[in-house]
């Protein structure tokens, strides 16, 4: 498999308007102009995020020039994709621009902004914010209502009696015009941006009269449909210190261990069918799920700093010993309730959260199980520990 096949194919959900077109317009040796946009509705880019990051890196190591878009107009809008109602509050763009702050610095982590075919940085607010009357009536004939109300995920809601913001209706048209502005040959974006990435095909057709693609990626999810980006209620972020990640990506369900290897690593896919056959056999998937926390730990960390976590998991998780760094936290009252020390430690967030890790013997002290809710006498320098991967030190 050449570069070209591989870029086609590896964590390629499909093509429009087909691969056979575009494969022959990037073996005419054409360079491309492309762009993924990235509205910034929270402050961190997930791993969930690196399935497009890892697709641009691709088309940027063939000399394609990369658009790195920041959707601080189109984040204004919200976009209703995979949403199941509407948003209850909007973000304005000096709320989107400061969660983006450090997008560019999370985003380096896979794409390159420097050396000799940097990855260009732009925000869709330079041009969306100033698009007068006409303008925005001149995108809008380019629809019917009937095209947009078709959407499925307005449908859903429109069969469950939800209302459809006419915010977010507009949404598609906002992100299809960027292709415009950027006069762009293709967009990159996953499957669940498929309708917006279409729109903007379309306008780019009528009002520039040429041809762009649409590559869509797949969405990293669990055999349940889950998307991976998002554990336990913890993004799961390009910026993850190396133990936590490590520890997270061990975590996850062996059934996404060769969707990760697929689209988050370079590991060639030879070697990915071959992890593929070895888990299809129903063979023990521990070997393979360290090699590919410690592949993405290296990746978004250092080869350094991917030793240390797997060291640390392998001492903890392995031979049951204690993480070298712990947080220390100060309390007060020597005798405590067991729940009310898990959440004065803020080790979780309710009682009933509390109570339940107790009850399945999940809450250890010196890695003594407590097994009762009852008051405790804790002494400086205690261990405490709440379920699998939280820690802290009890200083009083």
């Amino acid at each position: 498999m050449d570069k070209i096949d591989e870029l086609l194919e590896r964590g390629v959900d499909n093509i429009y308007p087909s691969k056979t077109a575009l494969e022959k317009v990037l073996r005419s040796g054409k360079k491309l102009k492309l762009y993924q946009g990235f509205d910034p509705t929270g402050t961190q880019l997930h791993i969930g995020h690196m399935t497009g990051l890892m697709k641009l890196r691709q088309f940027q190591n063939l000399g394609h020039q990369v658009i790195f878009l920041i959707g601080d107009g189109t984040g204004q809008a919200g976009d209703p994709s995979g949403k199941t109602k509407a948003r209850e509050r909007f973000l304005t763009k000096e709320e989107l621009r400061t969660n983006a702050k450090d997008y560019v610095l999370q985003a380096t982590k896979v794409v390159s902004f420097s050396g000799s075919n940097p990855a260009k940085i732009l925000y869709n607010s330079d041009w969306l914010n100033k698009l007068g009357l006409v303008e925005i009536l001149t995108i809008a004939q380019n629809f019917s209502l009937q095209q947009l109300e078709e959407r499925d995920l307005f449908v859903e809601r429109k069969k469950r009696g939800l209302p459809i913001n006419m915010r977010e209706f507009l949404y598609p048209l906002l992100q299809g015009y960027d292709s415009v502005a950027m006069n762009v040959d293709l967009e990159l974006g996953g499957s669940d941006q498929t309708f917006n990435m279409l729109c903007g095909r379309t306008l780019v057709k009528n009002i520039l009269g040429k041809e762009k693609f649409v590559m869509t990626t797949p969405l990293l999810t669990d055999s349940q449909g889950k998307k991976i980006g998002k554990t336990e209620g913890n993004v799961i972020a390009l910026t993850s210190k190396a133990t936590k990640l490590y520890g997270i990506i061990m975590s996850l369900s062996d059934d996404v261990i060769v969707k990760c290897f697929e689209f988050l690593t370079d590991i060639p896919l030879k070697q990915v069918k071959n992890i593929s056959n070895y888990l299809n056999q129903g063979k023990n998937p521990m070997v393979y799920k360290k090699k590919l926390a410690f592949t993405l730990t290296e990746m978004l960390n250092n080869k350094s700093e991917a030793l240390k976590a797997e060291k640390e998991f392998e001492a903890v998780f392995e031979d049951r010993g204690v993480p070298t760094k712990i947080k220390t936290v100060k309390v007060k009252n020597k005798n405590l309730n067991i729940i009310d020390l898990i959440i004065e430690a803020k080790l979780t967030s309710s009682k009933s959260e509390a109570k339940r890790l107790v009850k399945q013997q999940a809450v250890k002290i010196n890695n003594k199980k407590i097994t009762t809710i009852k008051n405790i006498t804790i002494k400086n320098n205690d261990i405490l520990k709440v379920g699998k991967r939280k820690w802290i030190k009890i200083n009083c």
